[in-house]
């Protein structure tokens, strides 16, 4: 029998992608993946396949992440958009941080992840179309993970301006 992988024709892409969101709603990123691995096979620059299979990768981060975590930052780094890679960059970050915590690995390998999320959404913050705030709701986040570890917090008195100056958004 034939187990070779099979390819999908180019008028079935728009399907796919949206089978592709779907079972990522039903928490199934590894059908996501796949699907999203059919259509770069014949679309190698399909944005919106690569940003769905970068989120795929990103809801499988766990105990064993390190290499989905290199492989979705090259995923994110394909994105033309530079909001998009900037923020999505940012999301895996903060992604592979909160896998981190939940292993409970110490705070100074979890915290460079959390500060390069904040940087990536810094940067997301000021290339954002407007009207859009993910990148601040993003960014509250982190900042709410973090002020929840034991033995860490922003003063009180901090503003996000204030934090945010300590971060130089990446360079591309």
């Amino acid at each position: 029998m034939d187990r070779a992988l099979k390819r999908i024709l180019p008028s079935g892409i728009d399907a796919a992608l949206q089978k592709a969101d779907k079972y990522r709603e039903l928490n199934q990123p590894a059908e996501a993946e796949s699907i999203c691995r059919d259509v770069l096979a014949i679309d190698a620059d399909n944005q919106l396949a690569l940003r769905t299979l970068g989120l795929g990768l990103t809801d499988q981060f766990d105990a064993s992440t390190s290499k989905r975590f290199a492989e979705a930052e090259q995923i994110f780094a394909r994105l033309r958009d530079p909001y998009a890679r900037a923020f999505y960059t940012g999301l895996a970050f903060e992604r592979q941080g909160k896998a981190q915590l939940t292993l409970k690995m110490p705070l100074r390998s979890v915290l460079p992840l959390f500060d390069q999320a904040l940087a990536h959404y810094a940067e997301a913050e000021h290339l954002r179309p407007s009207g859009n705030d993910d990148p601040i709701l993003r960014w509250n986040s982190c900042v709410r993970t973090l002020q929840g570890l034991p033995g860490f917090g922003i003063a009180e008195s901090e503003t996000k301006e204030e934090w945010e100056a300590e971060f130089v958004p990446p360079h591309r």
